[in-house]
């Protein structure tokens, strides 16, 4: 087993993708639900509204995900090709750069230049777009990887506040929503910073104070619809 499997870094790519499809899911069906809630007292336009919400993030966040993360990738080939080029052109060049980058990370030249050496020897292709440009198969682009994950999970976090629509009774829905979908939030903002190895109190209180700000100006919305 790779001792690179217990590293953070290596769930960047799809946590990042998770937990923004997930965030935006409660929050953008909550949002819709507390909106609509606010300028009708009917369930049924509220759990349409809140459904076709559902739907349209979900594709959103899919398309928007991998339309992004694809052009990431297209800019990760375009320079792995530039360096495939040079180092067919001019390999003693592109060995000499890549020493010049161990010893400014703190090598001795002499080092340096061996490293460079034995890396070229093995894989020259592997060593620059990790060492020069920062590409390896841990952080590459993986955009249907990213798309997939943004779209379950807007899902799955969108179906919290689409269930509270049959629940509970209008008039009670905006509180219902905003505890809710603020706890689950809170949850999610809790669970992603645990396995991300980041500070959870940060991320539980981003996630409290953007999704109170956006309900409530969802829920000013709905009201002035209705008057």
């Amino acid at each position: 087993m790779s001792q690179f499997e217990d590293h953070y870094v290596n769930r960047s790519n799809w946590i990042r993708a998770a937990v923004l499809g997930a965030n935006d899911g409660i929050l953008s069906v909550s949002s819709i639900a507390v909106g609509v809630a606010s300028a009708t007292g009917k369930v049924e336009p509220i759990a349409i509204a809140s459904l076709a919400g559902l739907v349209a993030g979900a594709l959103s966040m899919a398309a928007g995900e991998y339309v992004s993360v694809s052009s990431q990738a297209d800019i990760e080939e375009a320079d792995i090709a530039r360096e495939a080029k040079e180092l067919q052109e001019m390999p003693e060049l592109e060995e000499r750069e890549l020493a010049k980058i161990y010893v400014r990370r703190g090598l001795k030249p002499a080092t340096a230049a061996e490293v460079a050496r034995q890396l070229h020897e093995h894989d020259a292709l592997a060593a620059h777009p990790r060492d020069e440009l920062g590409i390896n198969e841990f952080t590459a682009a993986r955009p249907l990887q990213a798309a997939g994950a943004s779209a379950l999970s807007f899902i799955i976090g969108g179906l919290f506040p689409l269930l509270l629509v049959f629940i509970f009774h209008p008039e009670d829905l905006y509180w219902a929503e905003y505890i809710f979908s603020i706890s689950f939030l809170a949850l999610l903002g809790g669970i992603s910073a645990k396995i991300g190895g980041s500070s959870i109190f940060k991320a539980i209180s981003r996630v409290i104070i953007w999704g109170t700000i956006t309900m409530g100006l969802s829920a000013l919305i709905g009201t002035l619809v209705q008057v």
